[in-house]
């Protein structure tokens, strides 16, 4: 129960964040990769915050032997650049590029039921869908040709 609890604080923080930093607004963040037009820098301070916040929190909550709600910490083991990092970070930044909404902004937007988000977020997950299908396909693949 505490990790549900702790979850939707978390997530309602999180929303509630993104919302004043406007965030789910993708006017605000178009306009920040508008350098000729009509151009906001609001969007880096934005970052620079978000930056300036986890950074020390993960330096200090790592030193932790495990997290408050878990038995351990579940952190990504790949350290290299490889082909599936390069591919989705492309896509996530054309998707955001252009429609103006991350996952981050477009899941609190939801809320708000703009239609705009709710195809993003549809899109969004149609991809994953998609990008699972085709991992596992290609794993199968390997797997069958290996053995």
């Amino acid at each position: 129960m505490a990790r549900i609890v702790s979850a939707l604080l978390i997530g309602l923080i999180f929303g509630a964040g993104i919302a004043l930093s406007g965030m789910a607004n993708p006017a605000k963040i178009l306009n920040f990769f508008d350098f000729a037009g009509a151009w906001d820098p609001s969007l880096a301070f934005v970052m620079a915050g978000a930056l300036a916040v986890t950074a020390p929190g993960y330096a200090l909550i790592l030193k932790r032997r495990a997290p408050a709600l878990d038995t351990g910490f579940h952190l990504p083991s790949g350290k290299g650049i490889d082909l599936p990092l390069i591919a989705g970070s492309a896509v996530f930044g054309i998707g955001w590029g252009i429609s103006g909404f991350c996952p981050g902004g477009a899941i609190p937007a939801l809320g708000l039921m703009e239609t705009d988000a709710v195809v993003f977020v549809a899109a969004m997950v149609a991809g994953i869908l998609v990008a699972r299908y085709l991992r596992n396909a290609t794993r199968a693949r390997t797997a069958t040709g290996a053995a």
